[in-house]
């Protein structure tokens, strides 16, 4: 008699891979900022309007799905891209993040308004286990992230020269959404969070991280 074939998956539970979520999250960004180094803003921009397509293509491929917060972010980075290569503007390219993260903190004030944890949609059920109070803390905790990572984009826009901003949107900022996840860590393991054997808490934040705007 054959061997029974191994238990798949439960239907429907989206594939993790925090190393790859990582790294299609911070890309796009990394990209953008080699690019416009060298080569300047429009050359720049091209290149990050290129590597976020490119990233919602792995994600499909690799993961089996698009998150819609990293469809959210490839559409308004292809949005203002388009704006600031055809007015030769690096205005637009600055005013996205604020216009993400303030669109991520009124969704999710609204969600929770409603009694509704929608990061847990908008993430797809990332952290396993994760009971609802447990996603309604979560979701609580990313809105006030957001609205004063929405806040700080605009005092650099007006304080900071381009290059100044760009090296803070891409090292500060991302290091600083990554901490900021990666606290929320030992909160949510008291809420029913399982971490899979051998994941660290820096894995566990890196896939519940959402998009960098």
């Amino acid at each position: 008699m054959p061997d029974a074939a191994p238990p798949s998956a439960p239907a429907g539970k989206p594939a993790h891979n925090g190393n790859l979520s990582l790294a299609l999250d911070f890309g796009p960004l990394l990209i953008f900022f080699v690019a416009y180094k060298f080569w300047g803003m429009i050359v720049g921009t091209g290149a990050f309007m290129a590597a976020i397509a490119i990233a919602v293509v792995v994600s499909k491929v690799k993961l089996g799905r698009v998150s819609p917060m990293l469809w959210l972010s490839a559409v308004l980075i292809l949005f203002f891209g388009s704006l600031t290569i055809y007015f030769h503007d690096e205005r637009f390219i600055q005013i996205k993040p604020t216009i993400i993260y303030g669109f991520f903190a009124a969704m999710l004030l609204i969600g929770l308004a409603r009694g509704k944890p929608l990061l847990k949609y908008l993430l797809q059920a990332a952290y396993d286990g994760l009971s609802e109070e447990g996603w309604i803390k979560l979701s609580r905790n990313w809105a006030i992230f957001f609205i004063a990572m929405a806040v700080a984009n605009e005092i650099m826009r007006a304080a900071l020269s381009f290059d100044t901003w760009l090296a803070v949107k891409v090292w500060g900022v991302t290091i600083v959404s990554f901490l900021f996840a990666a606290a929320n860590i030992p909160m949510l393991m008291k809420y029913g969070l399982k971490l899979d054997k051998g994941e660290s808490v820096e894995e566990a934040a890196a896939q519940g991280d959402p998009p960098q705007g």
